[in-house]
């Protein structure tokens, strides 16, 4: 019997036990190595490394672009282009804590900006940020020269070149323009992913706000090596990628039109829109009062404060963001739908003697006794006549259908126009007002929406598209304000806007011929033919006097087109006028709308035109209506 083999070296056990010995200790070496390393860099050339952390940085400045110009369509002079001035920024975390509030009244103590506005920008919470915090822009360069001259006493304190929006003389066209301001918070949150940071100028109305991302350009960077004092280290080379500037921006705006329209509406709360039915191209859009939008990129004081509690509201641009209603204007929209429905024939007649009773009431024409007689359809659109609309809206074509007709010229809805804020009116209904007001619609409502009173609201623009769908036989084109995009160094164009469909009606053509005809008729025999019959051009439209409560006061609309006949249809202009009830009553809208006319077909200039029409004279026309 043979011994048990138990002496073995090279037992199992024993092998696995001498690799776990290896690896423990290859591990503890290892460790032991860099923990050396660690302490040699903490304590032992601690103060080497910190030293060079503290007078040595990587610094990145943001190169602000230069942002695109703004011209009318002739391209010529700029309506908004940009000027020189300087940005200064603070970096509270490369200086101490303590320090700051120190830092923060020197800074303020040489630019006269109050302490407290300064703190509201670098409140505490950001003392440790180590991102430029703008502390003011449209800095000039003799308060840059202040601060470079006490640049030892301003740790963290940078400038740079900042262009500044300028608007040379636009008067009527702000509305248009618009105008910059710093960006808000809450607008940061929307815009952060398309490249936008705190500290940066953003359009905040009309063009400049529409177009901002077009305009606004692409901004660049510098990365130096700087010390402490935020010298460059010597050797070190920068790196630098150069801004994009913003693209030129070409708009439709005829200055000469826009010029004849502001003079025309004169200084009077309204609007004016001179619209290109064929191609639906604003040559001029005018809302008073305006405002100079300078305002804003000066040091807020009594005019901003002044701005924005005015009353008046002139920021408000009321050819897009005002109510009114549309009064006998209205009645080209009737006349339309009671030619297509053929509700009533259009050469029956209607007596009317300038008063008719109906649900306990009275309800009069604006010619009083004996009133118009017996008219058609033709003689009831030249006379504006209350009686046959209110008679024949309400038996014949009903309160649907004018809805429909109304929504098919476009009221109730947005046109599209590029320009933000724009509202929508209202078209009501019965339905609306019962879920709105609680009530049953009855026959005097039906009576009132046949004359654009009652709750029927539009605005100025929808107007002009109103008349706009009768001279292109029911197509309405997107109305817009921007005419091209050009390149800024070669003024190369880069886009060029076509003319857009909104809406296109199945309304037969020979419809709206005669819609036309009898819009002319208002002219040549009816309500409008002293103030619009005039030699330079033949005009088409309809007046309006929008009744605003009980206090005997009327809105003055004129909606128009010119020429009538023409085998150039790219020629006619649409022109829709509001003078608010605000203003004293002299049924301006007729007038300043002739200026227009005159003014655009005669090739003449305000004064010119109101010569040639012999309104040099012409004194307010005192309770003068429809």
């Amino acid at each position: 019997m043979s011994a048990p083999f138990l002496d073995s070296p090279d037992a199992p056990g024993e092998k696995s036990a001498r690799r776990i010995l290896v690896l423990r200790l290859l591990f503890i070496a290892i460790f032991a190595v860099y923990a050396l390393r660690l302490f040699n860099m903490q304590v032992t050339e601690g103060a080497v490394y910190l030293s060079r952390a503290q007078n040595i940085a990587r610094r990145t400045s943001v190169l602000p672009p230069q942002r695109g110009e703004i011209f009318d369509r002739d391209f010529a002079s700029p309506l908004a282009q940009n000027e020189h001035t300087f940005a200064v920024s603070f970096t509270p975390g490369e200086i101490p804590g303590a320090e700051v509030p120190e830092v923060l009244a020197r800074l303020g103590g040489i630019m006269q900006i109050p302490l407290e506005q300064i703190e509201r920008r670098v409140p505490p919470t950001q003392y440790q940020l180590y991102q430029p915090i703008e502390i003011a822009s449209n800095v000039s360069y003799a308060t840059v020269a202040a601060l470079s001259e006490r640049a030892d006493l301003l740790p963290g304190v940078t400038w740079q070149s900042k262009p500044m929006r300028t608007y040379p003389g636009l008067g009527s066209l702000s509305h248009i323009i618009g105008y910059m301001g710093n960006i808000t918070r809450d607008e940061l949150t929307m815009l952060y992913n398309k490249g936008y940071h705190e500290g940066d100028l953003i359009g905040k109305a009309g063009v400049e706000k529409e177009y901002d991302e077009l305009l606004r350009g692409k901004e660049g960077h510098e990365t130096r090596t700087v010390d402490a004092r935020g010298r460059r280290v010597s050797g070190d080379s920068n790196q630098r990628v150069a801004p994009e500037t913003g693209k030129n921006l070409v708009l439709t705006i005829d200055r000469r039109i826009q010029t004849l329209a502001e003079k025309a509406l004169g200084k009077r709360m309204g609007a004016v829109v001179v619209l290109r039915p064929a191609t639906g191209e604003v040559l001029a859009m005018v809302s008073y009062p305006w405002y100079d939008p300078n305002i804003f990129t000066r040091p807020r004081g009594g005019e901003y404060s002044a701005l924005l509690n005015d009353p008046n509201k002139p920021l408000l641009n009321r050819a897009i963001q005002s109510n009114y209603p549309p009064a006998s204007t209205f009645k080209v929209i009737m006349t339309t739908g009671i030619l297509n429905e053929s509700s009533f024939p259009q050469d029956r007649r209607v007596e009317c003697q300038g008063e008719m009773d109906y649900g306990q009431r009275l309800w009069r024409c604006h010619i009083r006794k004996p009133g118009h007689g017996r008219l058609n359809l033709q003689q009831a659109m030249a006379q504006s006549c209350d009686i046959y609309f209110w008679n024949v809206g309400r038996d014949y074509l009903g309160v649907e259908r004018i809805v429909n007709y109304a929504a098919d010229f476009g009221f109730g809805e947005l046109s599209g126009i590029d320009l933000p804020g724009e509202i929508p009116g209202l078209i009501p209904t019965p339905q609306w007002k019962e879920r709105r007001l609680h009530e049953r619609w009855l026959g005097g409502d039906t009576m009132n929406m046949s004359i654009g009173q009652g709750y029927t609201l539009v605005t100025p623009i929808q107007m002009a598209d109103m008349v706009a769908m009768v001279v292109n036989n029911g197509t309405i084109y997107v109305p817009h304000i921007l005419k091209e995009v050009r390149d800024p160094q070669s003024g190369e164009v880069l886009e060029s806007i076509a003319p857009q469909v909104l809406h296109k009606s199945d309304i037969a053509p020979g419809v709206f011929e005669t819609v036309r005809r009898n819009m002319r008729s208002v002219i040549s025999e009816g309500t409008a033919r002293y103030p619009l019959n005039i030699r330079s051009v033949e005009i088409a439209g309809k007046t309006g006097t929008g009744e605003v409560g009980l206090q005997n006061r009327w809105h003055s609309w004129f909606a128009a087109y010119a020429p009538y006949r023409t085998d150039k249809p790219e020629e006619r202009v649409v022109v829709s006028i509001i003078v608010e009830a605000v203003n004293d009553w002299e049924w301006w809208a007729t007038y300043a709308s002739a200026i227009i006319f005159q003014g655009i077909f005669a090739r003449q200039n305000y004064d010119d035109a109101v010569t040639a029409l012999g309104f040099e004279s012409l004194g307010p026309i005192q309770g003068r209506r429809e």
